[in-house]
């Protein structure tokens, strides 16, 4: 369309010169004395355009000969920043390549480039930029050969060459080598100075996820666990592990924590101190039961703890995986010489409701021996000993029926109970 334009456009202008100069019998007459020169209106303006054009060339042509050194010192310095450009390229290439010799060569190389085009005074916009961003693939590089000193050195120009108050760019550069300057210190197995690192990183750039990754694991090689399970649960928050990734992390530093606990106070301080999501697993409400008696604390309070657990074993009986019910029981067993009236009701309602269910019969048929109630808690306890399917339970169901017959002076009895409890069917 533009062509055609263009096309049309020629055709009027040659129509309307050829309109002006057919019948144009104009002159121009030049006086010399004692010359007189008679020209035609058309060849003058012909001579004024060819003039203007000869003038217009004759300038051009001097203006791009002037520019001749010029333009070979730009095409020079243009080949130098391609040079540079490329050399930045090839540190990073062979850096992604495992190539880390040629890596930190091809990084000192562009930074040496860089260096002589800002002695003559041709230095890039984004100098610094560029420089902070070689120091820093030098430095990986260096990580990768365990050449810590030269690591530190060019670790230092980076962090020099991209301050933490300078352009948004540069403060984005001095954040992720910090980041990067604490991954390499928990590589080195120093969760110290990567605790360090990271703490010098602004509010907002602490809370993303790259820095709360290598937080979790320096406070784990620390052994803050605290600090660790908080980190935990904001990843878990942020969506950087699948849900059951989470959950299982939380509830392994969960799960240390409560470890770490010397006595019931501190124990119970870490508890109220989980979240109630937390309180809620069933494998760390009975490992904190568990913790809770072997410190010698309150049995009341070791029950209450597994109330909701026993809740859920009861109203839902598939809802909580068999080893987690097996845990139960046992934790249970252990504090049934201080079993408190409720509790006792709740066993044997438990275990009317669910007649079928063996662990419930075993409980129920301990809770009974502890009354000195012998003859029901030998119906349950034989009952569970042939349905049980977890052998240290059937063994214990066996040996307390041996022990009951012997008490009968049915000896008989026994030797079977004793046979089949050390059978362990």
């Amino acid at each position: 369309m533009r062509a055609a334009l263009w096309l049309l456009a020629l055709f009027g202008v040659a129509v309307a010169a050829a309109l002006f100069a057919g019948n144009n019998q104009g002159t121009v007459t030049l006086y010399w004395p004692p010359y007189r020169i008679d020209l035609s209106l058309n060849m003058v303006v012909l001579l004024l355009v060819g003039s203007f054009v000869t003038i217009y060339a004759a300038l051009r042509a001097l203006t791009a000969l002037l520019e001749l050194p010029h333009q070979a010192r730009r095409w020079r310095v243009q080949q130098k920043e391609r040079a540079m450009h490329g050399a930045l390229l090839d540190a990073l290439t062979h850096m992604l390549g495992g190539r880390f010799i040629r890596s930190r060569k091809a990084a000192v190389a562009a930074l040496s480039q860089e260096h002589a085009l800002e002695a003559g005074g041709d230095a890039v916009p984004h100098g610094k930029q560029l420089r902070a961003l070689a120091h820093m693939i030098a430095a990986e590089s260096s990580h990768a050969l365990q050449d810590s000193p030269t690591r530190e050195r060019h670790l230092q120009d980076a962090l020099q060459e991209a301050p933490m108050r300078g352009t948004v760019n540069e403060q984005e550069m001095h954040e992720g080598t910090q980041m990067r300057a604490a991954r390499w210190s928990l590589d080195d197995r120093d969760a110290g100075a990567a605790l360090d690192r990271l703490a010098a990183l602004p509010q907002g750039a602490a809370r993303r996820t790259l820095a709360l990754r290598i937080k979790l694991k320096a406070t784990r090689l620390a052994r803050q666990t605290q600090e660790a399970l908080d980190t935990a649960r904001l990843l878990g928050k942020h969506r950087a592990f699948s849900p059951a990734a989470a959950q299982s992390i939380v509830r392994g530093l969960a799960t240390e924590l409560i470890n770490s606990a010397h006595d019931t106070a501190q124990l119970q301080q870490i508890w109220l101190s989980l979240e109630t999501s937390e309180r809620n697993m069933p494998e760390l409400a009975i490992h904190a039961a568990q913790r809770l008696a072997t410190l010698g604390g309150d049995a009341t309070q070791v029950r209450s703890w597994l109330l909701p657990v026993w809740e859920r074993m009861v109203d839902l009986p598939n809802a909580l995986p068999e080893h987690h019910a097996l845990k139960l029981v046992r934790a249970l067993e252990s504090g049934l010489d201080a079993l408190d009236g409720p509790w006792l009701v709740r066993i044997e309602s438990a275990q009317q409701a669910n007649p079928r269910d063996a662990r419930l019969q075993y409980l129920a048929g301990m809770a009974c021996l502890k009354r000195q109630l012998w003859g029901k808690a030998q119906q349950l306890l034989t009952q569970a000993a042939h349905q049980l399917s977890d052998a240290p339970l059937r063994a214990s169901a066996w040996r307390h029926l041996a022990e009951l017959a012997e008490q009968r002076g049915d000896q008989g009895t026994a030797a079977t109970a004793w046979k089949q409890a050390a059978l362990g069917r």
